[in-house]
C-alpha cells in the first residue's frame, strides 16, 4: 500500500489516462487476491484460518502505512486545477502592497452626512491622510495620485451587453500628490487630502435598479529600479466611502383628514412625515361618523372596524442612461436625456392588526381611536444587503420615495337605538384606503453641518465694542443722594422711634 500512495501523489498533475490505467490494475490485483484466498479456504481446514489471519495482519500493516503516508503528504498540490502561487498572483491579491512599499489611509473627518435636503444642505467635508510605507532603505516613487468619484451602476441597463451603459463614473476631485520621481527613505510618509462634497449630491444608495457609490482610488507607481523588475509596479488602493443624508424632523406632526363618501366616515391621522429606518414610528388615527340614526324605525346603523393593515412601500424610478454608441437608438426621457425609463415598487414593512383600538358607540356619531406602530423591516438579502433605501433624488432622473399605505376593513351592522351591544351584521363591508407620503432618512447622530462647527473667518468677526469717554456724561454731584435700606430695618426703626416718643 505505501508504494501505491507514493505512486498516486505524482499523478495529481499527470495525464488522466494514466490514472485510469493505474486504477484498473489495482482492481485486477484485488480481484486476483480475493480469488486465491477463496480457493485456499475451500481446499482445506486449518490453512484457511491461517490465511485469514495473515490477511488481517497484512491489512492492519497496510492501514498503518497508509495513515503515515497521508500524514507526510497532508497537502496535495494541484497546479493544473488550482490558482497559481507565483509572485505575480500574490501582487494581484494585494495590489496596495509590494516588497518595498505599501499604501494605506486614515480618515480624520467625522462620518459623511449631508444635513438637510438637496436644496438646503451645505455639503460635507472629507479629509484624511494617505500613507506611503517604505520598507526599503530608499525607494523611488515615479508618481502618486488619488481621485474621488461617484460610480453609478445600472442593474437593468439600457443595453444589457454594454459595460458603458451599465456603469457611469463622474470624477469629483483629483489630487496629484507626487508629480515627478521622488526618492523616499524608510518609514511612513503622510500625504493629506480634503474635499468638500456639494449638498446636492446623492447619498450612497443600493436598490434593485441602480446603486450609487463613492469610490476613492489612489495609485502609486514605484520605479522599476527600486523593485528590480522590467516594468514599474503600480500600487492601487481602492476604498468606498459611505455617504448619508439626514433630513431634520418637523417640529409638529402632520395632520391629514380623509372623508369616504357615500358614508359619513371621516378619518383623521397625525404622523411624522420624516421617519428613520431603525426606529419605531407612531401614527394616531381617529374615525368619526360610524353611526347613522334611523328615526322612523328607531334603529341605528353601525360601521365596526374589523381589520387594520399598514404597509410601507418604496418606489424606485431611474433612467438607465445610454452610452454614446447606443444613444442614437435609445428613446428621449425628457431634458435631452437619452435612455430607458425603469421603475419598481417593493414593500419594506407590513403588518395586519385585528385588535388594539378603542370603540365608542355611546355618543351620537360613534368613534374609534387607535395608535399604530410601524417600522421598516430590517430583513437582509442573501448577500447581506438591507432590503430598503433612504429617500434620494439625483439630477439624472433617479428618485427613491416612500409611502405609508393604510387599509381599513369596516363591516356594517344594525342595532336597536341605545343598544349598540345587540348589533346584527348586515353582510355589507367596505375597504377604506389612505396614503401618506413619508421621508425615510438616516439619523443625524451627534454631528452638525460643517459650516456650523467651523470657527469664524476674519470677514465674519464683528467690530470691537465702542470706546467709552473718560469723563462721565452726567454730573452726579447735582443728584440727590438715595439711601436704600431693607424694609425690615425701616419697620424696626419706626417702632423704636415710637417707643422713644
Amino acid at each position: 500500500m505505501p508504494h501505491r500512495v507514493a505512486s498516486f501523489l505524482p499523478f495529481s498533475s499527470s495525464n488522466i489516462s494514466q490514472i485510469k490505467n493505474a486504477a484498473r490494475s489495482r482492481t485486477a490485483s484485488r480481484n486476483a487476491s480475493c480469488e486465491s484466498s477463496r480457493n485456499n479456504s475451500v481446499s482445506g481446514g486449518s490453512p484457511a484460518y491461517d490465511s485469514e489471519s495473515d490477511d488481517q495482519q497484512a491489512a492492519a500493516i497496510k492501514t498503518h502505512d497508509l495513515i503515515e503516508a497521508v500524514k507526510r503528504h497532508h497537502k496535495l498540490s494541484l497546479p493544473s486545477f488550482g490558482r497559481s502561487a507565483s509572485p505575480v498572483a500574490a501582487r494581484e491579491l494585494n495590489p496596495a502592497s509590494c516588497s518595498v512599499a505599501a499604501v494605506d489611509w486614515s480618515i480624520e473627518s467625522p462620518p459623511i452626512i449631508f444635513h438637510g435636503t438637496r436644496e438646503d444642505s451645505t455639503g460635507a467635508i472629507v479629509s484624511g491622510q494617505l500613507f506611503l510605507d517604505i520598507k526599503d532603505d530608499a525607494v523611488d516613487i515615479d508618481s502618486f495620485k488619488a481621485t474621488l468619484a461617484i460610480h453609478t451602476t445600472y442593474k437593468r441597463p439600457c443595453q444589457g451587453h454594454c459595460a458603458e451603459c451599465q456603469n457611469k463614473v463622474v470624477e469629483l476631485q483629483a489630487w496629484t500628490l507626487l508629480d515627478h520621481t521622488t526618492r523616499l527613505h524608510r518609514g511612513q510618509h503622510a500625504f493629506p487630502f480634503s474635499a468638500l462634497l456639494s449638498g446636492d449630491l446623492p447619498a450612497s444608495t443600493n436598490t434593485p435598479l441602480v446603486s450609487i457609490a463613492y469610490e476613492f482610488k489612489a495609485v502609486a507607481q514605484v520605479a522599476r529600479a527600486s523593485t528590480g523588475t522590467s516594468v514599474p509596479i503600480q500600487l492601487k488602493f481602492d476604498r468606498t466611502l459611505l455617504v448619508k443624508r439626514s433630513v431634520p424632523e418637523p417640529l409638529f406632526p402632520h395632520h391629514s383628514v380623509r372623508v369616504f363618501p357615500p358614508t359619513n366616515i371621516k378619518a383623521s391621522a397625525d404622523y411624522l412625515s420624516v421617519i428613520h429606518p431603525t426606529s419605531t414610528n407612531k401614527l394616531t388615527l381617529k374615525l368619526d361618523g360610524l353611526m347613522t340614526h334611523n328615526e322612523k324605525v328607531k334603529t341605528v346603523d353601525l360601521w365596526k372596524l374589523k381589520k387594520v393593515t399598514w404597509r410601507l412601500e418604496e418606489t424606485i424610478k431611474t433612467v438607465a442612461l445610454a452610452c454614446d454608441r447606443h444613444a442614437a437608438s435609445a428613446s428621449t426621457c425628457g431634458g435631452g436625456v437619452r435612455g430607458t425609463f425603469r421603475n419598481e415598487t417593493r414593500v419594506i414593512g407590513e403588518k395586519s392588526l385585528q385588535e388594539g383600538w378603542k370603540s365608542d358607540y355611546t355618543g351620537h356619531d360613534g368613534s374609534v381611536d387607535m395608535e399604530i406602530d410601524y417600522a421598516v423591516s430590517q430583513a437582509r438579502s442573501s448577500v447581506g444587503e438591507l432590503k430598503y433605501a433612504c429617500d434620494a433624488k439625483t439630477a439624472d432622473g433617479t428618485e427613491v420615495s416612500h409611502t405609508l399605505l393604510l387599509e381599513l376593513i369596516v363591516s356594517k351592522e344594525y342595532a336597536p337605538e341605545g343598544k349598540a351591544h345587540q348589533a346584527t351584521p348586515t353582510g355589507t363591508g367596505r375597504i377604506l384606503r389612505m396614503h401618506f407620503a413619508v421621508v425615510v432618512t438616516e439619523h443625524s447622530g451627534l454631528g452638525v453641518s460643517w459650516d456650523n462647527e467651523a470657527p469664524p473667518i476674519y470677514e465674519d468677526v464683528p467690530p470691537s465694542p465702542p470706546a467709552y469717554p473718560l469723563e462721565s456724561p452726567v454730573d452726579y454731584q447735582d443728584l440727590e443722594p438715595l439711601y436704600a435700606r431693607p424694609s425690615s430695618i425701616d419697620a424696626s426703626a419706626e417702632v423704636s422711634d415710637e417707643e422713644a416718643s
